[in-house]
C-alpha cells in the first residue's frame, strides 16, 4: 500500500513538470487517439523516447548546445530558457512525444507549427553575427547534439541498450523528426552523427550566455529543494557522458573514477524512476493496438 503510494506520488509529480498542468489531455491526444503512426513499439526511437535516461540525455544536450554562439543566441533571445524553464521543457517534451507517439497528422501539424515559431526567431549577437532558428546549418548543430546525447545516455542508462544496427535506426529516425523541420539531410547512422558534430568544432566556443546556461544547469536548477538530489544525480550523469572537447570548452573538471560513480548512481536513479512510473507508451492495451496497427500497415 505505502509503495503504490510512493509510486502515485512520484508519477504525478513528474508527469506535472515535464508534461505540464493539462497531461491528461496531452496524453489522451498522443497516446489515444486513432490513426496511423510515423514509428511504432518495436522501433528504437520508441524505446529511446520513452527510457528515463532521456532526462539525463536532454541536460546533456543543453550543455552541448549551448557551444553554438549563434545557436545559443537564439535561445538567450528567444526561447524563455530562463524566465520559464518548465514551459520550455513542457514543449520539448511535447515535440519529443508528438513526433514520436501521436498520429502522423498531429506530428505533421507539430512540425509546421513549430517552423513557424522558427521564421520569427532571427537576430544579431552581441559581436554582430545575423542568426536565425530556421538556418539549415543551426538547425544542423542543435539536432546532432540532441540526438547525439539522447543516443549517448540511452546507451549508458538505458534499460535496452541498443546495438549499433539499431542504434544507426535510431539515428535515421530521429532524423527525420528534424527533417519535417526544414532540416536537409540529416544523418542516418552514428559514424555520420559523429562526422556531422566534428564539422562543427571550429565554430563551438564559451561564451557569456552559455556559462549562464551551464551554471543555471549545474547550480541553480530552478527546483524545490527536496527535489534537488535526484536531480543532480541525473545532472552528474550528463557531465559525465559529455565529449571531452564539451567537458573542456565548459570548463567541467571530471575524474574517471566520479564519472564511474555518477553514471552508476544515474543507472539506479533511473531503474526506480522505471519502478515508479509507466510511460503511456508501454501501457499494455495501447502498444498492443499500436503494433496491429503498424503490422496491418506495413509493406507486403
Amino acid at each position: 500500500m505505502l509503495q503504490h503510494a510512493v509510486r502515485r506520488r512520484f508519477q504525478a509529480r513528474l508527469r506535472a513538470r515535464v508534461a505540464g498542468p493539462d497531461v491528461e489531455l496531452r496524453e489522451r491526444r498522443i497516446y489515444r487517439s486513432d490513426g496511423e503512426r510515423h514509428f511504432h513499439p518495436d522501433d528504437p526511437i520508441w524505446w529511446v523516447h520513452s527510457d528515463p535516461a532521456i532526462f539525463a540525455g536532454g541536460i546533456r544536450a543543453l550543455l552541448v548546445q549551448s557551444l553554438h554562439p549563434l545557436a545559443m543566441a537564439g535561445v538567450a533571445g528567444h526561447s524563455g530558457f530562463q524566465s520559464d524553464p518548465w514551459g520550455r521543457l513542457q514543449r520539448t517534451s511535447n515535440w519529443i512525444a508528438t513526433t514520436t507517439y501521436a498520429p502522423t497528422a498531429d506530428a505533421e501539424r507539430l512540425a509546421a507549427a513549430v517552423r513557424g515559431i522558427h521564421d520569427g526567431v532571427r537576430g544579431t549577437t552581441s559581436d554582430g553575427h545575423a542568426y536565425a532558428a530556421s538556418d539549415p546549418h543551426l538547425l544542423g548543430w542543435v539536432h546532432a547534439a540532441e540526438a547525439e546525447s539522447f543516443l549517448t545516455a540511452h546507451q549508458a542508462l538505458g534499460a535496452r541498450r541498443l546495438t549499433p544496427s539499431q542504434a544507426d535506426t535510431y539515428v535515421a529516425q530521429i532524423g527525420s523528426c528534424s527533417a519535417r523541420l526544414g532540416l536537409p539531410d540529416p544523418p542516418r547512422t552514428v559514424a555520420q552523427l559523429q562526422g556531422a558534430l566534428t564539422a562543427y568544432l571550429p565554430e563551438l566556443r564559451i561564451s557569456p550566455e552559455a556559462e549562464q546556461v551551464r551554471d543555471f544547469l549545474l547550480q541553480q536548477p530552478p527546483l524545490p529543494r527536496a527535489e534537488r538530489p535526484a536531480y543532480a544525480v541525473l545532472a552528474a550523469a550528463a557531465v559525465a557522458t559529455l565529449p571531452p572537447w564539451a567537458a573542456d570548452l565548459l570548463d567541467l573538471q571530471r575524474s574517471p573514477r566520479a564519472a564511474c560513480l555518477a553514471i552508476e548512481s544515474a543507472r539506479a536513479a533511473t531503474r526506480f524512476m522505471r519502478w515508479a512510473t509507466e510511460h503511456p507508451a508501454h501501457s499494455g492495451r495501447w502498444a498492443h493496438a499500436a503494433r496491429a496497427d503498424a503490422a496491418q500497415h506495413a509493406p507486403t
